[in-house]
């Protein structure tokens, strides 16, 4: 299934075109993981690939960054109900909505006994996971995986070790540069 899901990453989503990135660097090439994580066999993989990543580690809840993470959470909660098992599913804001609940963090109530994986599409310098592991930090549930399809290898590890969490990528930018 990697493979497969790499080859399909690599037809529908990789550019290699110049553009200004979410952490605001520019870059020669860009892979919008969206394309192929809102389709059904990109889904159907990346779920399959994440599934059997954390199906033996007692996770409770999985979520991420909202936009990169939000099929992948839909997708990998559907698949665990499938396999029997019940998976709270939740994303993260980058603010506060200004509406309704005003809620940072969507979906399922996270607790302290929560067992979490963060995920996302693409890490890049880490920003956006530093900022999701200090969100649900304050709620106090335990963070046992942060995973990502696509590490671009600009500084998300090493951001992500100082913090004192290990960054979990399928592929990297090798496998989209070679």
């Amino acid at each position: 299934m990697k493979e497969k899901l790499l080859h399909l990453l690599k037809k529908e989503a990789f550019f290699k075109k110049r553009i200004k990135l979410a952490s605001g660097k520019i870059s020669n090439w860009y892979i919008d993981v969206r394309r192929v994580s809102l389709s059904s066999k990109g889904i159907f993989l990346i779920s399959h690939l994440i599934w059997q990543t954390i199906k033996n580690e007692n996770i409770t809840a999985i979520g991420g960054p909202t936009l990169g993470a939000d099929p992948i959470v839909s997708g990998v909660c559907f698949l665990a109900h499938q396999k029997g098992k019940n998976l709270k599913g939740f994303l993260i804001r980058k603010t506060k909505k200004k509406h309704g609940r005003r809620r940072m963090i969507e979906g399922a109530e996270l607790t302290p006994q929560d067992k979490i994986v963060i995920v996302d599409d693409v890490a890049t310098t880490g920003a956006s996971l530093k900022d999701a592991i200090r969100k649900i930090k304050k709620i106090g549930a335990q963070i046992k995986k942060i995973i990502v399809l696509v590490d671009r290898e600009e500084g998300a590890r090493e951001t992500l070790n100082k913090t004192g969490y290990k960054l979990f990528s399928f592929f990297t930018k090798k496998d989209f540069l070679s």
